[in-house]
């Protein structure tokens, strides 16, 4: 099974590099797909605007999970860390879930994914085709392979290749509540 998540992760990230940079607004910085029929709108950063989510000095729990709507166990694994978020929200923890879906297919496939699913959770989306440079930025530990889970506290990080269920993703991050 995670043979065959790498091999959809890296289908993704070599699918969306046609060798020409794409005009997304201010590269580096964030891009928003607005929906208007679908009331929702989506911040897309490369992975330069995404870095500054990886590293916050704030005394906070970032639970950073990354996830395509078609990878079918990170699906089955984002209400977790909805329910998460609503539980542990006001208490110094913060969710973000950052897609790695195809950038052709925000509008018609992820944007109604977020609304038809009511997250609460920040989402963003991750469109930088240079996986072989950021990867390793986000851990030296991963293949690429989805679903993946960042868990940092100021300059405590542990970084997961796998699936959880609520109780080992509550369990994770309870270890962090008291650094």
């Amino acid at each position: 099974m995670k043979l065959k998540i790498l091999s959809l992760s890296l289908l993704f990230l070599v699918s969306c590099f046609d060798g020409k940079k794409k005009n997304v607004g201010t590269f580096h910085e964030i891009h928003v797909v607005e929906n208007h029929q679908k009331d929702v709108s989506l911040e897309v950063y490369d992975f330069s605007g995404l870095e500054k989510f990886l590293n916050k000095q704030d005394n906070k729990i970032h639970v950073i999970n990354f996830w395509a709507t078609w990878c079918a166990p990170c699906v089955k694994e984002l209400p977790y860390f909805e329910r998460l978020n609503k539980t542990y929200k006001g208490k110094g923890v913060e969710v973000l879930l950052v897609s790695l879906d195809f950038p052709h297919l925000y509008e018609k496939k992820l944007m109604p994914f977020i609304k038809e699913n009511n997250f609460e959770s920040r989402v963003v989306a991750l469109d930088d085709p240079d996986m072989n440079t950021w990867i390793p930025k986000v851990s030296e530990k991963w293949t690429g392979a989805i679903p993946a889970t960042i868990i940092y506290k100021n300059n405590e990080q542990r970084f997961y290749e796998r699936s959880f269920n609520y109780e080992a993703l509550e369990l994770e991050v309870k270890q962090f509540l008291n650094l």
